[in-house]
């Protein structure tokens, strides 16, 4: 196994490549959520209310705001769970648009290496290509949202049902 020469590496041209990457990928991250953000604003806002309520350390939610975040989160949840869907329906849709024209521009390439030609027809693919990334990327932000939304109804939910139990013992004690 022979190892790297880190002699001749370029840190210039790597910090281009490092300034290329981010600047491609804001603008992906700038599309992925313009695609996300009507799916989602409504849970994402939730949210963020519930972390502010959570933020202060000296008032915990109340048994009343529990039941507020079980009831609205469980309802955001289904809302989104249902728009996710629609969008892998879009992510899907995206994947056919890229494959027909990457097959269309493939079976129109006369001469050439089949590398050539696999080459070629990515190239005039790109944009659907990258298209197909950013609906991709959607779906699967979205479901990580609302898998992470169910994680936090599953907490409020314990938590509430062991304020309940405490008030019963103490109840109980009485």
């Amino acid at each position: 196994m022979s190892k790297l020469n880190f002699e001749n590496i370029d840190t210039g041209r790597i910090d281009e490549i490092q300034e290329s990457v981010e600047s491609n990928s804001s603008i992906i991250m700038g599309i992925v959520n313009q695609i996300i953000e009507p799916y989602c604003k409504d849970l994402d806002n939730y949210v963020e209310f519930i972390h502010s309520i959570l933020a202060d350390g000296e008032n915990p939610p109340t048994s009343d705001e529990l039941d507020d975040f079980c009831l609205n989160l469980s309802t955001l949840i289904y809302i989104a769970g249902s728009m996710c869907e629609q969008l892998g329906i879009r992510d899907d849709i995206s994947k056919a648009v890229y494959k027909e024209t990457y097959h269309k521009a493939r079976a129109s390439l006369d001469s050439g290496t089949v590398a050539d030609k696999d080459s070629l027809a990515e190239l005039y693919s790109q944009q659907e290509q990258i298209t197909n990334v950013c609906y991709n990327r959607a779906y699967k932000i979205m479901r990580s949202k609302i898998e992470n939304a169910q994680e936090l109804l599953s907490s409020c939910k314990k938590v509430l049902s062991r304020r309940m139990s405490e008030f019963e013992l103490t109840h109980m004690q009485r």
